[in-house]
């Protein structure tokens, strides 16, 4: 199969690109665990069996990626090409347990640490844009109260996918003019 632009057909990225999926919820789920304290089991993905963790306090969090305006960008070199584009990453985290008020307000503080944001952008290639409120969603289910705190973080990444579209350098026209 021809993956680059000497001829016709679809091209495909001949890099790997960027994390989505399980590979971005490690880095999620590490970011989380780092900066708040909380064992690497008492942080998953929102959809994980199982939920319900009595008498702990663990966070929960779902992730939404969507393209941010203006891009992508497109560079050209003489072999490849490199598409730019930004994303915008959207963490809604959600602290349960004994002292879910309490984390997540640690983890609101600790990710406005120059050294843990570094550490993000170095791990993952995420910045932190915005925090949010922490939200107290606490509900009684089976006759005792669920504490349950959320917050919404929203972190940017810059995404490079390289293609093989070769640059025109040599071509066999001429030009005459009177």
């Amino acid at each position: 199969m021809n993956n680059d632009s000497t001829q016709p057909g679809y091209l495909i990225p001949t890099d790997t690109g960027p994390e989505y999926d399980e590979a971005l919820e490690h880095q999620i789920s590490r970011w989380i665990c780092g900066v708040t304290g909380l064992a690497t089991d008492m942080v998953m993905p929102r959809w994980t069996e199982p939920q319900s963790q009595k008498g702990l306090t663990w966070c929960g969090f779902g992730l939404s990626v969507t393209p941010r305006d203006g891009t992508p960008a497109t560079i050209q070199g003489d072999e490849s090409s490199e598409q730019w584009t930004w994303e915008q990453v959207t963490v809604l985290s959600s602290f349960y347990g004994p002292s879910g008020a309490g984390m997540a307000s640690r983890f609101r503080e600790g990710i406005a640490v120059e050294q843990n944001a570094a550490t993000l952008r170095s791990a993952a290639g995420l910045s932190l844009i915005e925090t949010g409120t922490i939200s107290d969603l606490s509900r009684f289910i089976d006759d005792e109260w669920v504490r349950r705190y959320d917050i919404t973080t929203t972190l940017s990444r810059k995404n490079i996918r390289t293609y093989g579209v070769k640059s025109l350098v040599d071509g066999s026209i001429s030009i005459t003019g009177e």
